[in-house]
């Protein structure tokens, strides 16, 4: 977990939760509707990393905004990242997502070298759009701003 205490991050009030993802990979866009869909509180918002609000995140928790190799999730003024970002998200959902969460008991460093083995070839996996996708309109409620999807340069 990375924490920046000087501030909250920027595009962020107070506690809001928010998930960074990977716009291109189709494997990541899958996560984002898989939160759409299960996430029936609101509790997290979601931002693509090539958004301007996902780069201007990126830089408050000193993450490259070149390469993108785990999920990010943002809690406040904390980043959780890899399998602890996984857990963090089962874990807020609820009933039947946080049982999921007994895999918590594996030694995170074999954790993370699972989620480093699907992360860091997930293209290869599951491909790559050529684009960011746009939310839905009424997806637009679920993405920071309403404006996740702005392509990076």
């Amino acid at each position: 977990m990375t924490e920046n205490k000087r501030s909250h991050p920027p595009h962020l009030e107070g506690n809001e939760k928010l998930i960074l993802f990977d716009g291109v990979c189709k494997l990541c866009n899958a996560w984002s509707n898989f939160i759409i869909r299960n996430d029936k509180g609101y509790e997290f918002k979601l931002a693509s990393v090539q958004s301007q609000e996902g780069i201007d995140i990126l830089q408050h928790f000193n993450y490259p905004t070149d390469v993108y190799e785990t999920m990010l999730v943002v809690n406040g003024t904390e980043c959780l990242e890899k399998s602890d970002a996984f857990f963090y998200v089962m874990r807020t959902l609820g009933s039947p997502w946080r049982f999921i969460t007994i895999f918590q008991l594996i030694p995170k460093s074999i954790r993370n070298w699972l989620y480093d083995r699907v992360a860091l070839n997930r293209y290869n996996l599951f491909g790559k759009y050529n684009y960011c996708s746009l939310p839905t309109p009424d997806h637009d409620k679920r993405y920071l701003y309403g404006k996740s999807v702005t392509f990076k340069d």
